[in-house]
């Protein structure tokens, strides 16, 4: 399937689908869709532990792995996991401008390395970033109570319904933590519907620039009946 590089309006660049009229990204703003929705509605939240682990639902361009990278070195243990069923190329990954419209020119290699290094095997991005990105289909997923943080970030609602329902969300739930939390840019009446039918307790939110609303879900804690 044809993909192509295009520029968002924050003036970072995302790809695109034409056959399915569908970007990576946000066409408002790659960059200020994945802080809002996924560092400062996600994230954040977790800021005061010592470690966290996150499971990203749509590796894809690696932008939100980069910036939680950025966000993170100096202060938390990062555990990340990247689900990815069609890997972007690295002649793709070179026509992207993250690292210059990030201001990251030091960290370069890390870019390139949460690329270029081998897939299934977790790798040491650096001294507390630990990559690893698996090449598989999201209903394939296993984990069971791993993760503190999902990013969802699947294609939208339209073109792939599947990815949104309640079967996928489901094993979303299985795999968080108590108190786990997810975060997708997305915020439509049945993604909601199907959060909640798993177990969630949901949220709206302010959503990105250009974007209405997203929602923010919450496992809630098991209890043992006495």
């Amino acid at each position: 399937m044809k993909r192509e590089i295009i520029i968002t309006n924050d003036g970072t660049t995302t790809i695109r689908i034409p056959e399915w009229n569908e970007n990576y990204h946000s066409s408002h703003g790659a960059i200020q869709e994945a802080k809002h929705v996924f560092i400062k509605n996600g994230l954040d939240l977790f800021k005061n532990q010592s470690s966290i682990s996150i499971l990203e639902i749509g590796y894809g361009t690696g932008l939100n792995a980069f910036i939680t990278f950025l966000e993170t070195h100096e202060t938390l243990n990062v555990d990340y996991v990247g689900i990815e069923a069609y890997p972007v190329s690295m002649k793709e990954i070179g026509q992207l401008n993250y690292v210059s419209q990030l201001g990251a020119f030091q960290f370069h290699p890390i870019f390139e390395r949460m690329h270029s290094d081998d897939w299934e095997i977790p790798q040491n991005i650096s001294n507390n970033f630990t990559l690893t990105k698996h090449q598989q289909f999201f209903q394939e997923i296993e984990d069971k109570d791993r993760f503190h943080l999902i990013y969802f970030d699947a294609f939208g609602f339209p073109t792939q319904p599947e990815l949104w329902s309640e079967a996928i969300f489901k094993k979303m739930y299985d795999a968080l933590l108590p108190d786990g939390v997810l975060v997708t840019y997305a915020c439509r009446t049945v993604i909601k519907k199907a959060m909640l039918s798993v177990g969630f307790s949901v949220e709206k939110l302010p959503g990105a620039p250009g974007k209405r609303e997203m929602l923010r879900a919450k496992k809630a804690p098991v209890f043992l009946k006495i």
